[in-house]
């Protein structure tokens, strides 16, 4: 059986914002990390999800028609195994208890900080080691 390394641990980057979306895939390519797909709008993570059974999401709270704690909701009820870090503008605290709730690992405020969101990252890493 392989053991689990950075470029086979996967991750899918969900953010309604380009430059958000290539920021993450940026930072997290520079690392070593292996992103596998990217998506737009919650629907399109739930396909990604679907398809490239990641062991990671990484997604933005406000989104168009489904929000990222949405997308947490429906991960974590459909897709066990499968990690999600939110990453946001809003630093409510209501947000992220609820995000919590929902089975978030982390919670990421934006402006995106690479050495956050790698440490992150990390954990999640790490934690798959562990359980893997």
């Amino acid at each position: 059986m392989n053991k689990l390394d950075k470029k086979s641990f996967k991750i899918v980057v969900v953010d309604d914002s380009d430059f958000s979306r290539a920021q993450m895939i940026h930072i997290l390519s520079q690392e070593g990390f292996s992103v596998v797909a990217e998506a737009s709008s919650a629907e399109d993570a739930i396909k990604a999800v679907a398809e490239k059974k990641p062991n990671l999401v990484i997604t933005d709270i406000v989104m168009p028609n489904i929000s990222g704690i949405e997308l947490a909701d429906k991960i974590n009820t459909s897709y066990s195994g499968v990690s999600v870090i939110m990453i946001s503008s809003l630093r409510h605290e209501q947000i992220i208890l609820e995000s919590i709730s929902k089975g978030v690992i982390d919670f990421i405020s934006k402006p995106i900080d690479p050495i956050q969101l790698i440490e992150s990252v990390g954990k999640c890493f790490n934690l798959s080691l562990k359980e893997g």
